[in-house]
């Protein structure tokens, strides 16, 4: 008979053995964010909840780099992941029509009256028209950038177009499990996008510094670590608070 060929263990795991991990970020409608590592195929990675036992699969195309701090070890996931009858897949974000304001109605629809007799043509310069469509196009793009959610823009430039297979280059940033926002505000000043999440009864807060490339880890409001625009862990503390 043919031997089956094994899976080989995906590159975050073989360091991890049986220590338990939280994915960064936690995988949405999941409440308990803590892992083992059971058994991997060639595309798809089982890991077992501490808490409620319950196994999932995690694509393995998802799986980042792996944060081996203690006592919190964190597996990076390179896009935002949701548990959806019983799968795993990318988090869709939905739209959310406002809600009208009270007793507001829609407003009936006002028709100008017909002119009895053509309205005069007017010349208009060729220069004048161009300048107008500059400044119509330059209206339209504004607005555009202004629809457009600040959030979508930071988490495709945080996560990448293009999966990064090749291992993080960590860098030595000056800050410690003792930092909070003040004190990294301080330093970098304000991060271009500041986004917060509880998962497990943990805090998570993601400070956003394109300009830099990474992104800031604060947990339960103190600095846990570091990652680079494909998601990958690139600086970490050795204790969290």
């Amino acid at each position: 008979m043919r031997a089956v060929p094994v899976p080989p263990i995906p590159a975050p795991f073989d360091q991890l053995g049986s220590l338990r991990f939280s994915f960064y970020p936690p995988i949405a409608n999941l409440e308990h964010n803590e892992w083992i590592f059971r058994s991997a195929t060639w595309d798809e990675v089982r890991v077992v909840n501490t808490k409620t036992a319950d196994e999932i699969w995690v694509p393995r195309r998802f799986i980042g780099a792996v944060s081996l701090g203690e006592p919190v070890v964190i597996v990076g996931l390179l896009k935002e992941l949701e548990y959806k009858e019983g799968v795993v897949l990318p988090m869709v974000r939905r739209v959310i029509e406002m809600p009208r304001a009270v007793n507001d109605s829609p407003r009936p629809r006002i028709r100008a009256p017909r002119p009895e007799a053509p309205a005069p043509v007017v010349g208009i310069r060729l220069e004048s028209s161009r300048r107008r469509s500059r400044v119509v196009l330059g209206v339209m793009a504004a607005g555009l950038l202004v629809l457009i959610p600040i959030g979508l823009l930071v988490r495709d430039g945080f996560l990448g177009s293009r999966p990064a297979f090749a291992a993080p280059t960590l860098v030595d940033l000056p800050f410690s499990a003792i930092d909070d926002y003040s004190s990294i505000v301080r330093r970098l000043g304000p991060p271009a996008h500041d986004r917060t999440r509880k998962s497990g009864g943990v805090e998570y807060r993601r400070l956003t510094y394109p300009a830099h490339g990474f992104t800031l880890i604060l947990k339960n409001g103190f600095y846990a670590g570091a990652l680079d625009p494909y998601g990958r862990v690139i600086h970490y503390v050795q204790s969290f608070k």
